[in-house]
């Protein structure tokens, strides 16, 4: 694993914690993605709450930026990076097992605004863990170690909701929330009592408060941009299989194919966007994603047929494989004296966006209808292209 051209799947294969890392990610994964697509309809066909206070459900994302930032400074204060990994997944489990369990409306959001905020910190715990031991163990394959690391995520996430349909379906809702309540707990058990010291590189110094502040600014303006970029994905769970079914008239069959294709098509793109910033730089393949993106809602917006919804699924793949390989590794990059803190606020993007999403969707839906609603995400795409292009250019500077 010293700085030397080699397979990133062999550094994982051989790596006890990166393989523990993947079976673990893998698990919750296909937990969280299980039970997110069903949450709307707990809470309808379980607990009794309109159609619009269900949708208001998803504004507890919000939450997610204040416990990924605490949770993520308390990770750079500890000596072992998986403690605080443990203590989210632990939390995580108990929130979904809350979650099952709830008997009125209010509950679900303070459990999601409370335990599941912390939760979702235990997969930005992980990659912080991968920059200690990348630290420790130089590679040029570090952007495809970690994208092999990813893919496993992006697996579960292929892989969950279809199971969460199914075991939904035959057994209820409420078991399946127990069953995401076991994956939880289950990520916990591929790394079993591995322990991973936070590594502390003496030249990068703390530096005076007022100066941490500062050095924070690039990191909170990079996820701010990338927020910018993943708005779109809301409006795009939300409201395409509405378009398809009752504007373009497909069967369920070619609804489903048309939402299954992205992530697909993603895990297929993972480890090429790392290979293409090993060699021209992660800021520029995330440019390079950000115009796929673009491309990508102007496809959904301009649409008439299946055809160019999925078209705009494969154009919108390449954004978020980019997302996934890229964003916090380059998070990382740009707060090192804090690689917990910079994980776990970069993560959080991924729901912010979601709510950001959600209010843009309704709002847009109302005003401009199905599909041209999908060109304000494509001028918020836009945007982030520009402020990627900027950062590029420094980063080259």
């Amino acid at each position: 694993m010293l700085d030397r051209s080699e397979s990133a799947l062999g550094i994982v294969l051989r790596s006890r914690f990166y393989r523990s890392a993947f079976l673990s990610l893998l698990v919750a994964g296909i937990g969280v993605s299980s039970a997110t697509p069903q949450l709307t309809l707990f809470l309808v066909r379980d607990l009794g709450a309109p159609l619009p206070v269900a949708g208001l459900y998803y504004v507890t994302n919000l939450a997610a930026p204040i416990a990924g930032y605490l949770i993520g400074r308390w990770s750079d204060r500890s000596r072992d990076r998986l403690l605080w990994f443990r203590i989210c997944s632990l939390v995580g489990g108990v929130g979904w097992l809350a979650m099952a369990a709830a008997n009125a409306v209010w509950l679900p959001f303070v459990i999601s605004t409370l335990a599941l905020s912390v939760a979702g910190g235990a997969m930005a715990l992980l990659f912080a863990a991968c920059r200690d031991e990348l630290s420790r163990h130089p590679t040029r394959a570090e952007n495809r170690v970690i994208a092999t690391v990813r893919m496993a995520f992006t697996t579960g996430w292929i892989l969950g909701p279809v199971f969460g349909s199914w075991f939904g379906g035959v057994f209820g809702l409420r078991p399946l929330l127990i069953a995401t309540a076991v994956c939880m707990f289950a990520q916990l058990l591929p790394l079993g009592r591995q322990r991973v010291e936070r590594y502390i590189d003496i030249a990068t110094p703390a530096g005076h408060p007022r100066r941490r502040i500062a050095d924070l600014l690039p990191l909170l303006v990079f996820t701010a941009v990338c927020v910018l970029a993943m708005t779109g994905d809301t409006i795009k769970f939300g409201y395409l299989p509405i378009y398809m079914a009752e504007q373009l008239q497909v069967s369920d069959s070619v609804r489903g194919a048309v939402i299954g294709i992205q992530p697909l098509l993603e895990l297929m793109l993972l480890p090429v966007v790392a290979r293409l910033a090993d060699r021209f730089g992660a800021m520029r393949a995330m440019t390079a994603g950000a115009v796929l993106g673009l491309s990508g809602n102007v496809a959904y917006a301009l649409s008439t047929s299946v055809a160019g919804l999925f078209l705009g699924q494969a154009l919108t793949a390449g954004l978020w494989a980019c997302v996934g390989a890229l964003g916090v590794t380059i998070a990382q990059r740009l707060y090192p004296q804090g690689v917990g803190t910079a994980s776990a606020v970069f993560l959080s993007a991924i729901p912010v966006g979601s709510a950001i999403g959600g209010a843009i969707g309704g709002l847009g839906v109302a005003a401009i209808g199905l599909p041209h609603v999908f060109f304000i995400p494509a001028a918020l795409t836009a945007l982030a292209i520009v402020a990627f292009s900027v950062l590029s250019t420094r980063e080259l500077r």
